[in-house]
C-alpha cells in the first residue's frame, strides 16, 4: 500500500473528475484512485488506479457492500465527488462512511440543498441586498411575463435542479408554449441580463466561517455544452465585493463556484454551485488547485496554504488519446 493517502474521486469519466485528479496529480501527496461507471483512457492517465462501478442501483445493499469492500482494499482516506449524484450519495450516507473513518469532500450541506431549489434559494438571496435577476415561477401564460420581466426574450429553467442543464431561451409566444408543453415540472421564468461577453465564473474555497480562499475571478464564454470554454483571469471590484457578502452569508466549505453576469456595471448572480466545477481545471492552471486544497483542509486539518495566482488566457480543446494495442496485421 501506498505511504501516500488514497484519495477518491468519482466521476472521473467526465470533465469535473478529471479536473480534480488532474489537480491532485499536480500536487503528487495521494494515491489517486479514479472511480467512474466506464472505463476512460484519460481516468487510466491521470489516477494512479481506475475502479468501474458496480452496474447495481446505488441504493441497493450490494452499492454500499463494493464501497465497503474499496475502502478496506486500498486504505481509503478522503472520497471527493466529481459529479452531482455521487454527492447526493456521500449525503445520504455520510455516517456509514465516518464509521469507516473516510472523510468526505463535501460543502455545506445545507446550501447543497438550498442551492438545488432556485425558489427557495432565490427568496434567502433577496436579503443580501444585492441586484437580483428578475424572475417568476410558472407564470401560466406569455402574457403574464412582459410586466415583472419586461420585453422578451426571456430565460426559461427548471425551479430544482443545477447548473446549465434545461435552459431554453423563449424569443415568442410560440416557443413559451412549445417548451411549456415539452418539460416537466415547476419552472423559473427570469429576465436576460447582459450580455454573453460579460459572464463571469468565480472559484472560492470557502473555510465555513464566513471566510474563503479566493476568489479567482475569469471572465469567461462558454461551449455550446455549458462549459466554460475561453478564460481570462481578471479584476473585478464590483464581484469581488458581491462574493464575499455571499460567503459571509452562506459560510460555503470547500469548493464552491459563483457565476454572474454584468449589466450596467452590477453583478447579478446567475448561479451557486457548492462543489467542484468544470472550471476547476482552469483554476488549477492559474495556481488555484482546489483538489490539493482539499488534501490540506478535509483530511490534514489544516488551513490550506494561500495561492500564488497567475494571469493570463486558457481555451479548452478537444484532443486525442490512444490506447495501441500493437501492430496492425
Amino acid at each position: 500500500m501506498s505511504a501516500r493517502p488514497a484519495v477518491v474521486v468519482t466521476g472521473v469519466g467526465a470533465l469535473i473528475g478529471q479536473g480534480i485528479a488532474a489537480g491532485l496529480g499536480q500536487d503528487g501527496r495521494a494515491e489517486i484512485i479514479g472511480l467512474d461507471r466506464r472505463r476512460s483512457l484519460v481516468a487510466e492517465t491521470l489516477c494512479d488506479e481506475t475502479v468501474q462501478k458496480p452496474g447495481c442501483d446505488e441504493e441497493d445493499a450490494e452499492y454500499l457492500a463494493f464501497w465497503d469492500a474499496l475502502i478496506i482494499e486500498a486504505g481509503v482516506r478522503l472520497i471527493i465527488p466529481g459529479i452531482s449524484v455521487d454527492m447526493v450519495f456521500l449525503m445520504s450516507h455520510a455516517p456509514f462512511f465516518w464509521d469507516r473513518g473516510v472523510v468526505l469532500a463535501l460543502n455545506d450541506m445545507g446550501l447543497i440543498r438550498l442551492s438545488e431549489d432556485k425558489r427557495a434559494f432565490a427568496r434567502d438571496y433577496t436579503a443580501l441586498g444585492l441586484p437580483q435577476i428578475p424572475t417568476l415561477c410558472d407564470p401560466g401564460s406569455w402574457s403574464a411575463l412582459a410586466g415583472p420581466l419586461g420585453p422578451p426574450p426571456y430565460l426559461m429553467k427548471p425551479a430544482v435542479g443545477e447548473g446549465s442543464q434545461g435552459l431554453h431561451i423563449l424569443r415568442d409566444e410560440a416557443d413559451f408554449a412549445y417548451w411549456s408543453q415539452k418539460t416537466g415540472g415547476a419552472q423559473l421564468y427570469q429576465t436576460i441580463i447582459g450580455t454573453d461577453d460579460e459572464e463571469y465564473t468565480v472559484g472560492v474555497f470557502g473555510l465555513g466561517d464566513g471566510t474563503s480562499l479566493g476568489p479567482l475571478i475569469f471572465r469567461r464564454t462558454l461551449t455550446r455544452s455549458g462549459h466554460t470554454g475561453t478564460a481570462e483571469v481578471v479584476d473585478h471590484p464590483a464581484i469581488a465585493e458581491a462574493t464575499a457578502r455571499i460567503v459571509a452569508h452562506y459560510r460555503p466549505i470547500g469548493p464552491t463556484n459563483l457565476q454572474f453576469r454584468v449589466a450596467q456595471g452590477k453583478p447579478y448572480l446567475l448561479e451557486i454551485n457548492p462543489r467542484f466545477s468544470s472550471s476547476a481545471s482552469l483554476r488549477t492552471g492559474f495556481g488555484f488547485n482546489e483538489a490539493a486544497m482539499c488534501l490540506d483542509f478535509y483530511l490534514m486539518g489544516k488551513m490550506p496554504g494561500l495561492p500564488t495566482l497567475r494571469r493570463g488566457h486558457a481555451q479548452r480543446h478537444i484532443a486525442d488519446m490512444f490506447d495501441h494495442a500493437g501492430p496492425s496485421e
